[in-house]
């Protein structure tokens, strides 16, 4: 096992054979670490944590510490990562709280670029960007595929819905409904589908126009929400991703960015 002499590693971890502990890594109690992933320095992981396969962690980047929730008292709570994720340099990942499950969650094939936090009960899919300086309160929800702007501060209890895009900067207070583009400028706007991710992903031209199509009407057509709905299952072709759209707007505890 590739243990550099400089890091300490607690005996109780469980590190893959083919995992590499890089310089001056600090590996706590309760920690396991799969196979052919990397800690390249300076990492500082705490237990109870589990992190999959082939997963790049880089210098100064913080797993599973205590969460900044003035409700937490050292009750057990955890972090899991899957595989395959590149988590950059000073990245900020808190366990979870009593509050939330007691767990925090990152899926698969994740890119969380360098200074972007993700707090205490925080579930992040898979497939998904967040940029330099994203930063994540606690108990937010992240969608597959979801694309983060740089800077952009996302509220607690907020979600951000599947195959979406939020432009840098933005500060978001209510859910964002998958499949959109969300830029907060003076106050957060929807402008349409996330049309050239949705292509990149493969989906069929044709659902994207009815997404299109609906978004206006949620977005342009001076209806309140229970209005836009009753129009959209009027006139818009029932898709998958359309009652996907619809069922996140139902669910919504919050309220949806318009």
């Amino acid at each position: 096992m590739p243990i550099h002499p400089t890091a300490i590693v607690d005996p109780s971890a469980q590190i893959d054979e083919t995992a590499v502990i890089g310089p001056f890594c600090v590996i706590g109690s309760d920690v396991t670490i799969g196979a052919h992933t990397g800690l390249k320095a300076h990492v500082f992981v705490e237990g109870p944590t589990t992190i999959g396969e082939e997963n790049i962690f880089y210098p100064y980047s913080t797993v599973g510490v205590a969460p900044q929730d003035l409700k937490y008292h050292g009750e057990r709570a955890e972090t899991h990562i899957g595989n395959r994720n590149k988590i950059r340099e000073f990245v900020t990942i808190h366990r979870g709280t009593t509050g939330g499950g007691l767990l925090t969650s990152i899926g698969n094939d994740n890119l969380l670029m360098a200074y972007s936090h993700i707090a205490h009960d925080v579930r992040v899919g898979s497939h998904c960007v967040l940029a330099n300086g994203v930063t994540l309160a606690g108990h937010v929800m992240i969608g597959d595929w979801a694309v983060i702007g740089a800077f952009t501060g996302v509220h607690q209890f907020c979600r951000i819905g599947k195959h979406s895009m939020v432009g840098g900067y933005s500060v978001i207070t209510q859910d964002v409904m998958p499949f959109a583009t969300t830029v907060s400028k003076r106050e957060n706007s929807v402008f349409g589908a996330n049309a050239t991710g949705l292509e990149r992903r493969g989906f069929d031209p044709v659902a994207i126009e009815h997404l299109q199509n609906a978004l206006r009407i949620l977005t342009r057509a001076n209806l309140n929400t229970s209005q836009a709905i009753a129009r959209i299952e009027a006139e818009i072709p029932a898709t998958e991703e359309i009652a996907d759209l619809l069922a996140f707007i139902r669910s919504s505890e919050r309220g949806v960015i318009k």
